[in-house]
């Protein structure tokens, strides 16, 4: 079975809550969604039963928080144990990215409406906290003057460390320092920065080391 996770904000196959949402897949090339409805529900549709385990655990790398599933009908299809969510002040938490792209504070700006509505995943560091996901959703943070977002604590690879040294070379200290480029730009410069980066360690890129939302 494949199963393929679209990046895009435009496919006329998907609605576009949920691709703003980034829950838009493809299982074998047939359109999925999984839409979150809540701070630990959401709703899977068009993946039959044997797909939907694996949409699921997919769609969880990204968001460990959600820990309860609904099929079209509101039937439970899967469920876990609850995420301990953490309130952290912006100053508490260092980026490890140091651009956004303006076209994805667009899109969180259509369902992000309070802080409490950002939920990111953290690594504890030092006294403070390191950002694994969501730099686009603390930037729009910064910009509707909110002072804090909701956390989830996850471990990663030692690659996160090197991504913060580099993001603290170029000045990135807070989410209120990261540099809002177009797409192009984003594109350009971020993709060549982990091209390079993984090149130089000799790692091969995993899913989700520089996807974010």
């Amino acid at each position: 079975m494949e199963i393929e996770r679209i990046d895009t904000y435009r496919d006329g196959r998907f609605s576009q809550r949920v691709l703003c949402q980034h829950g838009c897949f493809l299982v074998d090339g047939m359109p999925c969604e999984v839409e979150i409805i809540s701070d630990s529900e959401a709703v899977v549709r068009g993946a039959g039963p044997e797909a939907c385990g694996q949409v699921i655990e997919r769609f969880r790398f990204y968001t460990p928080h959600i820990t309860r599933f609904y099929d079209g009908r509101g039937i439970v299809i899967g469920e876990y144990p609850p995420a301990r969510l953490l309130t952290l002040g912006l100053e508490q938490i260092q980026p490890s990215q140091f651009y956004v792209d303006e076209d994805k504070v667009r899109a969180v700006g259509s369902f992000i409406h309070k802080a409490d509505d950002i939920i990111i995943q953290v690594l504890p560091w030092e006294d403070r906290f390191i950002s694994l996901d969501g730099h686009t959703r603390l930037y729009y943070a910064v910009t509707q003057g909110w002072s804090h977002v909701r956390a989830v604590a996850e471990t990663s690879d030692d690659w996160v460390y090197r991504f913060v040294e580099e993001a603290r070379k170029r000045g990135v200290y807070t989410p209120a320092d990261l540099a809002l480029l177009s797409h192009g730009e984003y594109e350009e410069k971020w993709d060549r920065f982990c091209d390079r980066f993984f090149g130089e360690a000799g790692e091969e890129q995993e899913e989700g080391q520089t996807c974010d939302c």
